[in-house]
């Protein structure tokens, strides 16, 4: 598709990203948010919507979160260059691509998808916007990716019954990670390991997500983390 497909919806991009600026996201995240191609994350049919600051159907009961939200979600992260960073959830592919925008070349991102079709899917969709620190694993992201634990962020996206213990296990002294909890009534939470290993949880708002399928997920026997 090459760089004219990118530029052709510049325009649209960078409206959006100051629609993003005026409610308050930061200005690095709205510079990562301006390189990413959302139009190349989204099915064909939605392509005109792409920079509408919205949520959008990418099939197998899945969304692709709104712009604000991923914004929201980059800024509690405080992602910094050459993270590593565990995303649970990959769905098309773009939120792990404004995370690596974040991160840089430096930086690395695991991110999990549950359903094969999006799983390829979004491994193809990186790979046509130039994305090569996103790997991609089709797998339960309620347990996360143990084997390349620890990590200094995880953000999930996903809402899930409580905060699954394996991620909290798996976030790096001094991480941060971020994650909806609740079912009809959602809230965005962040968690941080603090250096002595202490677990605090903070609440920010009401949210709206997919629900979070798992081992440690909705639709199974949920094993509780005791909040902090």
């Amino acid at each position: 598709m090459g760089k004219w497909y990118f530029m052709e919806f510049s325009k649209e991009r960078a409206e959006l990203v100051t629609h993003l600026k005026v409610h308050g996201i930061s200005e690095k995240v709205g510079r990562a948010m301006l390189k990413v191609p959302r139009h190349l994350f989204v099915p064909s049919v939605q392509v005109s919507a792409a920079y509408v600051d919205t949520p959008l159907n990418i099939g197998y009961g899945q969304t692709i979160s709104a712009p604000h939200m991923v914004a929201i979600m980059c800024d509690l992260l405080d992602l910094q260059e050459g993270h590593k960073v565990l995303e649970v959830g990959t769905g098309s592919g773009y939120n792990a691509a404004v995370i690596a925008e974040l991160v840089g070349s430096t930086g690395t991102v695991y991110s999990t998808e549950r359903i094969p079709e999006l799983a390829s899917s979004s491994k193809n969709n990186l790979k046509a916007a130039g994305y090569h620190n996103v790997d991609v694993f089709l797998s339960d992201g309620s347990i996360g990716l143990p084997e390349h634990a620890p990590y200094d962020r995880i953000c999930v996206t996903a809402s899930a019954p409580s905060i699954p213990g394996p991620l909290v296990e798996q976030l790096g002294s001094g991480g941060r990670m971020v994650i909806p909890i609740g079912d009809a009534f959602q809230s965005l939470y962040i968690v941080i390991k603090e250096n002595d290993g202490n677990v605090v949880t903070k609440e920010w708002g009401s949210v709206a997500f997919v629900p979070l399928i798992g081992e440690y997920g909705f639709h199974s026997k949920q094993k509780p983390y005791r909040r902090h």
